[in-house]
């Protein structure tokens, strides 16, 4: 499977890019439209992990803290909004793609999302100049999938349960499918929950990658909030996974599980980015 030519300095797409491209989270979105199980979103400068980040800046902000970061980082190559929260459920993401558009226009643009709204916002993606869109998937059964996400928000309604779970995967799927034919490159995280869904992530490998996805990243559970009894996947569970979901679309091995204001190249930050350049 091909690649887009700009993926050569994206450090979450390609692994030579890995070590020697910086990338940029602008912890603009805060709100979010899904429970899952596995996440508790939160403010704080000591966690490195998705859903932290050490405040929330606002549009303005976060573009005058990119504006620096330039100046001084030649190897950043890519911006993204990752939270702490839901990008594509909050207006901020949109502006500040907007802004990133007019001022860096050098800069890849990237976004991460639960797919709840993706089909519904692919195409002003596109025309934002966004070029890669990450989704996390981690079902293809609906019964599955209710075990990890306490509730949805969705058309202005609170869902739970069976019924939530079957919105939610409709959705993602459709938009996986719509952002793949609005020109965007989809990258499918999974996160792996041993006694949950630990066989179905080949599932969704299979059922994404007819849907055009790319790439796919399999992504340890980290027991905390609901799920903080349950137990990390072992190095062996991870390997023998990724084998079987390698057989329908390429596994990504380097993923760092990166702050919502993660500043540099992955892996080699020394300080929180927001609290390093005095914002």
């Amino acid at each position: 499977m091909k690649f887009a030519h700009w993926t050569s300095v994206h450090p979450c797409y390609n692994p030579e890019a890995h070590f020697k491209h910086a990338r940029i989270h602008l912890p603009v979105a805060a709100k979010c439209n899904i429970q899952c199980n596995y996440c508790k979103r939160e403010i704080n400068k000591c966690e490195w992990r998705p859903g932290v980040s050490s405040c929330l800046l606002s549009p303005d902000k976060a573009l005058e803290w990119l504006r620096k970061v330039v100046e001084v980082r030649p190897e950043l190559t890519v911006v993204g909004i990752a939270g702490p929260g839901e990008p594509l459920a909050n207006r901020e993401t949109f502006l500040v793609l907007e802004k990133v558009r007019q001022q860096f226009p050098q800069l890849v643009r990237c976004v991460a999302t639960n797919g709840l709204l993706l089909a519904e916002k692919a195409r002003l993606l596109s025309h934002l100049g966004v070029k890669t869109v990450t989704v996390t998937i981690n079902a293809v059964n609906p019964r599955t999938a209710s075990k990890i996400y306490e509730y949805i928000i969705y058309d202005g309604r609170k869902l739970e349960g069976v019924s939530a779970a079957e919105v939610l995967l409709r959705k993602q799927f459709e938009g996986v499918r719509v952002a793949v034919e609005e020109g965007l490159t989809v990258r499918v995280n999974t996160v792996l929950i041993p006694e949950i869904n630990l066989d179905e992530a080949v599932k969704v490998a299979e059922k994404v990658s007819r849907l055009g996805a790319s790439l796919m990243n399999l992504i340890p559970l980290i027991p905390m909030h609901k799920f903080k009894s349950l137990r990390s996947p072992s190095c062996q569970e991870i390997r023998e996974t990724r084998e079987k979901c390698e057989r329908y679309l390429p596994q990504f091995r380097l993923c760092k599980m990166c702050r919502a204001d993660a500043c540099g190249v992955p892996g080699l930050e020394k300080t929180v980015s927001l609290v390093q350049y005095h914002l």
